[in-house]
């Protein structure tokens, strides 16, 4: 692939200096009698943007689901609650930062303008001991996004700054990927920052935070993933750590009319088919066979989560090569998560934000108002005078209790916010998952990359090393577009273009600087 210096302001966002991602020459569309067939298996981001990129050139696609709905682990499921109230219930909160480019791309393709998300006014953070830190005032631009940080923020003095290493913080001026996971990937989150010397309410805040949104202790995550992060969201990007939310639950905002997009392009969506083997041909196809059906494909994509992967892969002992089958089934998912989402009989209060990072207060990570920003929640909190509210909590130790936890999570939000110690709740929905991807330390090498050795199988999910900075969602949604593009090259089809944040530092002197380091 080669890079251009001519982003599409439409798809790119505000920053000028994002990178576009440019797809091999090729024919616009597939021709001939016959078009080839594709076979997706999952539809979570990953796989839909996979679908969507194949099925626009002309692909005939089948997509596998094993659950009832779309979405993956942003799926939604119908419920009722006990006042009758018909709800969807989901794993929530999920935060669509505006350099998530080829993600709000693949939104783009059924709401142009993006007019299904609504933008939190600010990224607000609270430490238990009291300590306050934001986002909303803080410049976009780098690298005045970071001093203004340090001058805005409560938690650096003067002393802090003086006690900092400012050599040992000095690789976050020139991140470049893939390079940055070859120096830092064997080396913890945890110790990273402790040989910068962040003051401990900076490192709560403004790291740990981020650092368990990837659902990871910042003892067992990788350094490379936290300052590709880093460079992401914060300097290296003009985008700004303020984002966007879904203004209705995700199947209505999202899922749903993606899936007519994709109907009308001939994609056949089988949801409930779990894919039980994927079998190579030896005319260099493959049989994708579910509990009831089996069908032949010229290509594949699986974009599955890491149980998912390592379980088909297992059950498919001629997909690839011995060598990659082995590394997939080295994976580990993330230590289990809880979301908690309590219906209360009153409001809380109304200077609430929609949504609030935590730390300090136990296992809980964020807490968020539901009705600040969704559609349904604000309907149920108008009708009945109340508040739904939703609580997190990420990289739960492996032992936890479910319901010990639970208690713990509402205890929790009573002390961050204290009315709603007289709340009573009218319902509460859980989820407890743990099928997040692990990055762990010296884990790069054993990710799998979007091509294997059979061309006609690739890889798709926020698992895979795309060896573009991009992470969380936007690594899912880019890497599905990859897939299809690493397919539609073998057909002689140009695939998606695709932008990323600029894939080094933004200035020539601060790359400089960062060489001394």
């Amino acid at each position: 692939m080669t890079r251009s210096r001519r982003p599409d302001a439409a798809r790119r966002g505000r920053d000028r200096r994002a990178r576009t991602v440019l797809p091999a020459p090729g024919a616009p569309r597939v021709v001939g009698d016959r078009p080839p067939t594709a076979a997706v298996v999952g539809g979570g981001i990953a796989g839909l943007a996979a679908a969507t990129g194949l099925a626009e050139k002309g692909v005939h696609v089948t997509l596998y689901e094993r659950e009832p709905a779309l979405g993956g682990r942003l799926s939604g499921r119908p419920t009722v609650l006990s006042d009758g109230s018909a709800v969807t219930m989901s794993r929530g909160f999920h935060a669509f930062f505006r350099q998530y480019y080829n993600l709000r791309g693949l939104l783009r393709r059924t709401d142009p303008g993006l007019t299904r998300l609504r933008g939190l006014p600010d990224y607000p953070l609270r430490h238990a001991s009291g300590v306050h830190d934001g986002f909303r005032h803080v410049p976009r631009t780098p690298p005045w996004s970071a001093l203004g940080f340090v001058a805005l923020s409560p938690t650096f003095g003067l002393h802090d700054l003086v006690r900092m290493n400012p050599v040992a913080a000095l690789p976050l001026l020139d991140v470049r990927v893939p390079e940055v996971y070859e120096r830092f990937d064997d080396v913890s989150a945890h110790d990273f920052l402790h040989s910068i010397r962040f003051p401990q309410a900076a490192h709560h805040l403004a790291f740990e935070v981020f650092s368990r949104s990837f659902f990871a202790d910042p003892r067992r995550l990788s350094a490379a993933e936290m300052v590709v992060m880093f460079h992401i969201y914060f300097l290296g990007s003009a985008e700004g750590l303020l984002f966007d939310v879904p203004d209705e639950p995700f199947p209505a905002a999202l899922w749903e009319p993606l899936a007519e997009y994709l109907r009308g392009h001939g994609v056949d969506l089988r949801t409930g088919a779990r894919v039980e083997i994927v079998e190579p041909t030896a005319d260099g196809g493959f049989v994708v066979a579910t509990d009831t059906t089996e069908r032949r494909h010229d290509a594949v994509v699986l974009a599955l989560d890491t149980e998912g992967l390592g379980s088909l892969v297992a059950r498919s002992p001629h997909l690839a090569d011995p060598a990659w089958r082995e590394r997939i089934a080295r994976l580990r998912a993330a230590p289990p998560f809880l979301v908690s989402r309590l219906w209360l009989d009153r409001p809380v209060a109304a200077d609430r934000p929609g949504f609030l990072g935590t730390s300090g207060y136990g296992t809980l990570d964020n807490v968020s108002v539901l009705e600040r920003w969704e559609g349904e929640a604000a309907r149920w909190a108008s009708r009945t005078s109340g508040s739904v509210v939703e609580l997190h909590a990420y990289a739960l130790p492996e032992r936890a209790v479910r319901d010990v936890e639970q208690k713990r999570l509402v205890e929790q939000l009573h002390r961050v916010y204290p009315e709603t110690r007289a709340a009573t709740v009218v319902d509460a929905r859980h989820e407890w998952r743990a099928d997040c991807p692990l990055f762990p330390v010296g884990g790069y090498r054993d990710r799998p990359t979007v091509r294997t050795s059979d061309p006609a199988l690739v890889v798709a999910g926020d698992l895979v090393r795309t060896d573009l900075p991009v992470a969380l969602m936007e690594r899912a949604a880019t890497s599905g577009f990859l897939a299809a593009n690493a397919l539609l090259e073998r057909w002689g089809v140009r695939g998606q273009t695709l932008w990323t944040v600029p894939d080094r530092g933004r200035s020539a002197a601060l790359r400089g600087l960062a060489r001394l380091g």
